[in-house]
Parts: structure tokens; sequence; C-alpha cells
């Protein structure tokens, strides 16, 4: 990788990490705060979010009609998400400490509290817990194959591809062979520093 790439990699991480300090820090300003688990919000925002709250009739009637048609379909992708939580927490249980690699935290991904807005009705929350886990899970599962990928094939792909995980960009540039054997010890190490 020449210098003004890892130069540029460095500058996106260092954004990055603005990006997500500013983003923290943002809720300050929206009158909640973070104690533990749980989201507490000023009281004259609670009593706003109950009066905006609809009942779960009215949002029954408002609602889109396709939504409803639709649900079925959607919540039965819960099936394959549990049955790949499963299989990748497993995997991911027995083979990292094998390979050296620190185990992903499901917690830093899978964040369950938006059933704490209390101007959302019961099926909005439950909408949101589904959304929550899935979205969560789809991250979960992209950091386990991306470390894995750093572990076992640290190369990137000839053509342009989207949606890569936040690896990717680190990794050799196709057909850089030489020293590819103590590169790729040299990402094998790194992953077992990781915070």
């Amino acid at each position: 990788m020449n210098d003004r790439i890892q130069q540029l990699l460095d500058q996106i991480t260092a954004l990055e990490d603005d990006l997500r300090t500013a983003l923290s820090e943002q809720p300050s300003t929206m009158f909640f705060q973070i104690k533990g688990k749980r989201v507490e919000f000023e009281q004259s925002i609670k009593e706003t979010h109950r009066r905006l709250k609809r009942n779960f009739f009215r949002w029954l009637v408002t609602d889109r009609p396709q939504n409803l048609i639709t649900g079925p379909i959607i919540y039965a992708m819960i099936i394959p998400l549990i049955i790949t939580d499963i299989f990748i927490t497993f995997y991911q249980l027995t083979c990292f400490p094998i390979y050296g690699i620190k185990k992903v935290r499901r917690g830093d991904y899978i964040i369950f509290d938006r059933q704490q807005l209390s101007y959302l009705n019961f099926i909005e929350k439950f909408h949101c817990t589904y959304c929550a886990y899935g979205t969560g899970m789809i991250a979960y599962i992209s950091e386990i194959v991306g470390r894995t990928e750093q572990y076992f094939c640290p190369i990137k792909h000839a053509r342009k591809i989207l949606g890569t995980h936040s690896r990717y960009a680190h990794f050799l540039d196709y057909g850089d062979a030489e020293d590819y054997e103590a590169k790729l010890e040299q990402y094998r190490r790194a992953l077992g520093k990781e915070k």
C-alpha cells in the first residue's frame, strides 16, 4: 500500500473517530442521559413523548395496509437470523480462542434501547426491537467474518466491491505477493492485541 493511500486511510479513521465522538456527545442536547443501560429523558420531554404517542387502534387504522400484509414475511426472517446468531456465536466461541482472535462482543452491536421511547406504541416498539436485532446481528456477523478474513486472507479483491467491512481498507493490495507470509502473520498478531 503506498504512503498516500495509508495517509488517506489514517485520515478516514481519525474522522470516523471524531464523528463517533460528536454523535455520542449530541444526545446531551436532546435532553436525555444514559444511566447504565437505561435512557432517561427530562420530565418535559417525557410528557411531550406521551402526548405524541398514537394508540394502537389509531395506529392500526392510519398505518399503511401493505405493512400489515407483509408483516408475516418480514417477521419470518427471525428464524434464519436466530439460527445464524447461534452458529456464528458458536463459531467465534470455539474457533477465535484457537486462532488467538479477540472475541466480538454482541452487546456492542445489538442494542435494545428504542423500547424506552414513550412516544412509540407497543407495536412500534416491537418493530424497533426486531429491527435493532436484525441490523445489529448483521453488523455483529460482519465483524466476526471481517476478523476471520483478516486472519485467513487479508487481501483486497481485484474488482471494486460495495459494502466492505471496516478492516477491508487496510488489507493487502491484490497481487502484492512480496513478503505475503510475514505480512499475514502481522495481521494475525494484530487480531490478538485488539481492545
